[in-house]
């Protein structure tokens, strides 16, 4: 049986950024990766924003990790020759009943230390966007986009250099905690294996809590029960008239249908939420676009954006959020289990880590490795 330090399960872009962080604290690292490329699960189907810490709940995870992780990540991508552009957000209240809710966002975003945040009239506002229709409006030039893929392969090469190995088309099927620490990790693959792990990360993503729950000596307590949101994306065909995202005022934890630009300059919508059933498996979701959905989006944008012509969206792609709440359930923070938490050393769970995990990526990374240091 072989014997490593630590098993990261998972090489999406926090599972990468964890891998990273690990091997460069000096540890032996091997990421396990149940797809035959690294990456293509949600880190592949986002919106590749670098989000700036506006909308999460002071003092939480999310928040704290959010800011941080924004200051790494764009320090990273310069160090690294990642293509990337703070190209700044709008976020616009459509009528007055929607003042109250942006004043009390603007005032989130201070107290979690985005303190560049500017309120904007309706003027000002649309002298930036001259296509925008809104009654007021909040400004953050801290937020931008990011070339998602660029970003893996650099936190891949950046965890190679340090030691660290990645193993494809291996699917963990069991972890068992022994009795003298450390894990046993039965993985299902060709060929199949089992080793002993020290340490183990469990990144997984949309799999996270099947791999909590197949972790025997883990009290079921710490299982939490997954969600399915899907989120649809629709293209603009043409050139976008904004050359900034635009974000209507949020409604719960989902931000709204949304603009947001790729680093060409073309202009998408999105993401939808689609709840999908409790009982569905995570391997057979349907990533297509319905293009029938495109009438909920046209009604949605043209709240800010009247002018959108008929006929100009086209079904771009669709991912699925990794959630550990059901509809109507309010959403919980971003969960690092670790052995404080659930008592077993050497291990931590990461458990919906959604939106806004990619921003947060390097500073979850960086937690990972101190809470098993």
């Amino acid at each position: 049986m072989d014997h490593i330090d630590t098993l990261v399960i998972g090489a999406g872009v926090v599972g990468l950024a964890c891998a990273r962080s690990l091997a460069r604290a000096g540890r032996e690292v091997v990421v396990v990766e149940r797809e035959t490329a690294f990456g293509t699960g949600a880190s592949a189907r986002n919106s590749e924003v670098i989000h700036a810490g506006l909308y999460y709940a002071t003092g939480s995870n999310k928040a704290r990790l959010c800011v941080a992780g924004r200051d790494a990540l764009y320090a990273f991508c310069a160090e690294r020759g990642i293509a990337h552009r703070r190209c700044g957000k709008l976020i616009v209240a459509v009528d007055e009943g929607q003042l109250p809710a942006l004043a009390a966002l603007h005032a989130t975003a201070h107290a979690n230390g985005v303190v560049d945040v500017q309120r904007l009239s309706a003027e000002q506002a649309r002298a930036m966007e001259p296509e925008l229709h809104c009654v007021a409006g909040l400004w953050s030039p801290s937020t931008g986009i990011v070339d998602s893929h660029g970003l893996m392969l650099s936190l891949l090469a950046d965890a190679q250099a340090h030691g660290a190995v990645l193993a494809l088309d291996g699917e963990v099927q069991r972890l068992t905690a022994l009795p003298g620490g450390g894990f046993e990790v039965e993985v299902a693959g060709d060929p199949a294996m089992t080793l002993q792990a020290q340490r183990v990360v469990n990144a997984g993503g949309l799999f996270a809590p099947e791999i909590a729950a197949r972790t025997q000596g883990l009290g079921a307590e710490h299982v939490p029960t997954p969600g399915w949101c899907k989120g649809s994306y629709f293209s603009l065909a043409g050139r976008s008239p904004f050359s900034r995202l635009v974000y209507p005022m949020h409604s719960g934890a989902w931000l709204g249908v949304h603009l947001t630009l790729d680093l060409q300059g073309q202009a998408r919508f999105g993401p939808d939420a689609e709840w999908l059933p409790d009982d569905t498996d995570p391997r057979t979701i349907d990533y297509r676009v319905d293009p029938q959905r495109a009438e909920v989006f046209y009604g949605a944008i043209r709240r800010w954006w009247p002018g959108l012509p008929d006929g100009a969206l086209q079904p771009a792609y669709a991912g699925v959020r990794p959630k550990i709440h059901r509809r109507h359930e309010p959403a919980p923070d971003f969960r690092l289990d670790g052995p404080q938490r659930h008592g077993l050393p050497g291990l931590v769970n990461l458990l919906g880590i959604e939106s806004p995990g990619l921003t947060a990526s390097l500073a979850i990374g960086d937690q990972v490795a101190a809470l098993l240091a």
